[in-house]
């Protein structure tokens, strides 16, 4: 899969899927622009990227910082999407309704608002690429609300990639990833976790960020495909 001579825009490049594809598309001859909302985190991220990646910080929820941040960017190929805040459970039993609220922020409305930004910018033949889950269709006890959210998402991209055609829009459907998403959780919980999830699933193992980069990098390069999502779960789908 190559991406020789494309510009790649990564928001939420800076740690954990979007930190790996950044390194993915790099790897594939990309020019990659990173995004994140804080400046420390940029910084880290492009001193382990190589020269030539460039990145700055973005307030998805301001639409006029979006607006200034894509003018800046100017024309590009490929935007993947992956900001999102730390998961975690929210059962329905005493909702927090504006913590609930909340948790859709970042990861759909930030992603829409980026993307309302971000189509006049993107040359023929580029796409967009969001990120939901595999909690859309396999929810566990307190995955409500990411479930709503994931499912959302998912709907979102579909109807992108009828909206914004020929823009491809397409979304990756990670499973669990072991990744700072879960920093939320203590150290014991997350592995707890982590060998539960690989002990039930087909593929005997957690995925990895690496992982899910790939499905990122072959949404970008995978021209015939749109309004698809890309289950990077391990086989959750089967049990």
């Amino acid at each position: 899969m190559s991406l020789n001579g494309k510009r790649v825009v990564i928001i939420g490049g800076t740690s954990g899927i979007g930190l790996a594809t950044a390194h993915a598309a790099v790897d594939a001859g990309a020019e990659v622009v990173i995004a994140s909302s804080r400046q420390a985190s940029v910084d880290a991220a492009l001193g382990e990227l190589s020269a030539g990646t460039t990145g700055r910080t973005l307030d998805v929820l301001d639409p006029a910082d979006v607006q200034a941040f894509f003018a800046q960017v100017g024309p590009f190929d490929h935007l993947a999407y992956t900001a999102g805040e730390p998961l975690g459970l929210l059962p329905v039993d005493g909702l927090d309704i504006d913590r609930a609220r909340a948790f859709f922020q970042v990861r759909f409305f930030g992603a829409l608002n980026s993307v309302s930004a971000a189509a006049q910018y993107i040359r023929p033949g580029g796409s967009i690429t969001l990120t939901s889950g595999s909690a859309r269709t396999r929810p566990g006890a307190g995955w409500a609300v990411a479930s709503s959210l994931c499912g959302a998402t998912t709907s979102l991209a579909g109807a992108l990639a009828v909206e914004l055609a020929p823009v491809r829009v397409n979304v990756v459907e990670p499973g669990i990833v072991r990744s700072p998403l879960w920093s939320g959780m203590s150290a014991e919980d997350q592995q707890a976790m982590y060998q539960q999830q690989a002990d039930a699933l087909p593929a005997g193992r957690v995925g990895e960020v690496d992982d899910v980069a790939h499905a990122f990098v072959y949404s970008m390069t995978q021209s015939f495909m749109t309004g698809t999502s890309i289950p990077v779960d391990g086989g959750a789908l089967l049990v």
